[in-house]
């Protein structure tokens, strides 16, 4: 029975904005759109909601789709919902924000969907709100990553702590003291030290790390506060 059979439809749109992280500076994923409305203009990847998917799990198959990646960080930023946001028809976004391995990501799958990574500083002017997205997943990124370890999900597996620190002034737009941060970040007792080290930058190189996810959450249900 169709209780709602006298209600137009709305149509629900998701879309993601991804980030990624190449040792150097903060990425975004974006696509080239190929339908109408704004077909070839820049937009963030996204698609509609299907009568019988899931939110989550149609965000996920999504990211999928195009990184070929199905084990990485994703959470629900934002419902917009403006009357005016899309010239094409009444559509409700639904927005997620994910956090991916740069290393680990099918590139030539991206390329294949018309897809591109752009610097926050190169990033081309988005369709209809997807630059409010983004704004509203930087500042979301940022809240999260001083009060919870996500910013490894940007990471390699092992990395060196000037990378660690590179990553976290770029999240913050600021800069920390090499000492300071070094010490706060070992205290915390989360790190795993490695017995290799990263010989790119220096001839004596820098220890590699890696993060103990299983003693962080076990360290969590004791009250552990991750803030840097």
């Amino acid at each position: 029975m169709d209780f709602y059979q006298e209600k137009k439809p709305v149509l629900v749109a998701l879309d993601c904005i991804i980030f990624g992280f190449d040792k150097k500076e903060l990425k975004l994923l974006v696509i080239k759109r190929d339908f109408e409305p704004s077909k070839g203009n820049w937009s963030l990847v996204g698609g509609f909601l299907q009568p019988d998917e899931d939110l989550d799990i149609s965000a996920k198959n999504l990211l999928q789709h195009l990184t070929g990646l199905s084990n990485i960080f994703m959470e629900q930023l934002h419902c917009f919902g403006n009357v005016q946001r899309d010239p094409g028809e009444r559509v409700i976004s639904v927005a997620y924000y994910a956090l991916i391995k740069l290393e680990e990501h099918d590139q030539e799958l991206v390329e294949s969907h018309n897809g591109k990574w752009f610097t926050l500083d190169e990033m081309p002017d988005l369709i209809f709100d997807h630059n409010e997205m983004i704004m509203k997943a930087l500042q979301r990124l940022r809240q999260k990553a001083r009060y919870q370890p996500i910013g490894f999900e940007l990471l390699p597996d092992k990395f060196t702590i000037p990378e660690l620190q590179l990553l976290y002034e770029v999240i913050h737009q600021t800069n920390f003291d090499r000492r300071n941060f070094s010490k706060k970040i070992l205290s915390k007792g989360i790190l795993k030290k490695l017995n290799e080290k990263q010989k790119e930058t220096s001839k004596k190189g820098a220890f590699l790390y890696k993060f103990d996810k299983k003693k962080y959450e076990a360290l969590v249900v004791k009250g552990f506060n991750f803030e840097l």
